[in-house]
């Protein structure tokens, strides 16, 4: 049948194709006829080869190659043309090695750096589409979350205790966390200072309305404690080391048998589920440079140092109290975040009680970018 369809279309076709040889007085009656004959000519054989097309196809194969085509489409990742990494000073050295940008050049993706002083303002700009991908404490994302922001935790960072504290002036009457009693403490609001003071206060019997909060990001802060209107300071590395060494702060408490967790790395929901091959590279190249550092801390602080504009031996004692590495998210982590969650919506310093998993992906989408570990 579709043969014999085939051939009569043919026939009508080169009956047509006849009248081009004919000629006449006017010009514009021959570009008409031609035209004509070209357009006709053209559909019929777009008709002729569609109809030749199903004959020699069968509708199960025709289906299924439909089908194949949706799957690969719905399958495929949206590949981004620029990865925004927003970072603070304690992870500079990503960006100093410039090892994304190598493994991400090669395939089309260039690299943005932001710098921010903390993990809210961090985040703050994720939630309004400025960073794509970015590192934290454990608090920023609580706070966050809170505010409604859509992002989700891509990997953890090894806990380092030591590397944070709370800090008063060499001369100062307070010697024990009880006399934070009634003082003003400086910090970050929502940052991994914000919990180690919480949880240092609760660990002394301290409720946190017994202390006046100052929040401050880390420059207002030093400049506050510097000029003593503050009594106390809470802060992380490098500042942490830099204080210790240019304002001789004593250190009151580090967060030594009390922080059981590190930060997060974090990224834009929709930016991870998209390209979840640029987050798996991204990862993969922290890993080995936290391996690298964990095995080279003179060079990371030789690294570091002018960088930062930190003098050497301040960078390296920075340094020497770090624990390199990325871990993945797992129950256990999950679990710890729902205890820092709960944390603050007890002190009412979030508005509502959250459900941290609802910021998590499944197994099966970590399996796509998470390194083996």
């Amino acid at each position: 049948m579709v043969r014999l369809i085939f051939r009569r279309l043919v026939a009508k076709w080169l009956s047509l194709t006849k009248f081009s040889n004919l000629r006449f007085n006017k010009q514009q009656k021959l570009l008409f006829a031609n035209s004509r004959l070209t357009v006709t000519g053209a559909f019929l054989t777009g008709l002729c080869l569609s109809l030749l097309f199903a004959a020699c196809s069968s509708p199960s194969s025709v289906n299924s190659s439909n089908s194949s085509a949706t799957s690969v489409i719905n399958s495929a990742p949206i590949k981004a043309s620029v990865l925004r990494f927003g970072y603070q000073k304690s992870n500079i050295l990503l960006k100093t090695k410039g090892v994304l940008e190598k493994r991400l050049s090669p395939e089309g993706v260039s690299v943005e750096w932001i710098e921010f002083p903390a993990g809210p303002q961090l985040l703050e700009a994720m939630n309004v589409g400025s960073i794509d991908v970015g590192h934290v404490g454990e608090s920023p994302p609580i706070f966050a979350q809170a505010a409604g922001a859509s992002l989700t935790y891509i990997a953890g960072i090894a806990a380092s205790p030591a590397g944070s504290a709370i800090l008063v002036p060499q001369n100062s009457s307070i010697q024990n966390l009880t006399d934070l009693k009634g003082k003003k403490i400086a910090f970050q609001k929502g940052s991994s200072a914000h919990l180690l003071l919480v949880q240092a206060l609760a660990k002394a019997g301290l409720k946190y309305t017994d202390i006046e909060p100052k929040y401050l990001p880390p420059a207002d802060a030093r400049a506050a404690f510097v000029k003593g209107s503050v009594d106390a300071w809470v802060i992380w590395d490098p500042f942490y080391a830099a204080a210790q060494e240019a304002t001789k702060a004593r250190v009151l408490i580090d967060g030594t048998g009390i922080n059981k967790q590190g930060g997060y790395y974090l990224g834009s929901r929709k930016f991870v589920t998209e390209n979840p091959q640029i987050v798996k590279v991204t990862l993969e190249e922290i890993q080995k440079l936290e391996e690298w550092s964990k095995q080279h801390r003179e060079e990371v602080a030789q690294t570091l140092a002018p960088v930062l504009g930190i003098d050497i031996e301040t960078m390296r004692k920075a340094t020497n109290r770090r624990t390199f590495g990325i871990v993945p998210i797992d129950d256990n982590l999950i679990n710890l975040q729902q205890q820092v969650a709960d944390t603050y919506y007890q002190l009412k310093l979030i508005p509502k009680q959250l459900n941290v998993k609802s910021a998590v992906l499944t197994k099966e989408e970590y399996a796509a970018f998470s390194p083996k570990i």
